[in-house]
């Protein structure tokens, strides 16, 4: 089985990240508020970041170009999130 690929929209700040949420929301594109994953936080002091689903990445990017959207980097990262963790059964 092939790991789940997560993108990521990185901020240097929060008030960068929520501002982001909220604009796209606005524009009905889905995403939700995470905690930045370590290997792809590098040296960003800001733990906020916005987790998109790979199906809407294209629309977000579209949004944050249109929009002059403040953001620090989008990343991938495959593997984040297991299918099967805290099922016991």
């Amino acid at each position: 089985m092939a790991d789940i690929v997560r993108w990521y929209i990185l901020f240097a700040n929060y008030e960068q990240g929520l501002a982001l949420h909220d604009l796209l929301d606005r524009h009905g594109i889905p995403n939700r508020i995470a905690p930045t994953p370590r290997s792809i936080q590098g040296e960003l002091s800001c733990g906020i970041s916005l987790l998109v689903e790979e199906e809407d990445i294209a629309a977000a990017r579209a949004c944050i170009e249109e929009n002059h959207a403040e953001h620090f980097a989008i990343r991938s990262l495959a593997g984040q999130i297991k299918p099967r963790r805290d099922k016991y059964c």
